[in-house]
């Protein structure tokens, strides 16, 4: 059985090739469309394991915003390595 609701694995399990079981930490965040370039993103960056490990470490109510921040932050070190998400802060307020 697939964690969300018969729909197939949530976007990291599939971006893992595995099987996505009921309580997977990743299946409430990365959905099975958008999920996962976004799991890929924060793989790439952080790892899964470490990942988990963190998710686990917050409490549930904070999690959703833990996920989208460890996102943000992978995204942003994908597409400029050196400086993250500081890079985008530096644009801001040079603006």
């Amino acid at each position: 059985m697939s964690a969300n609701n018969g729909s197939g694995p949530c976007g990291a399990c599939k971006f893992l090739r595995r099987k996505c079981v009921k309580g997977c930490i990743f299946a409430p965040y990365f959905d099975p469309d958008q999920g996962t370039a976004h799991f890929a993103a924060v793989h790439k960056v952080f790892g899964a394991s470490n990942a988990s490990k963190l998710l686990l470490l917050i409490p549930a109510h904070k999690r959703p915003d833990a996920v989208v921040t460890l996102s943000y932050e992978a995204l942003a070190r994908v597409r400029d390595p050196v400086y993250g998400c500081v890079g985008h802060i530096f644009a801001l307020q040079q603006q």
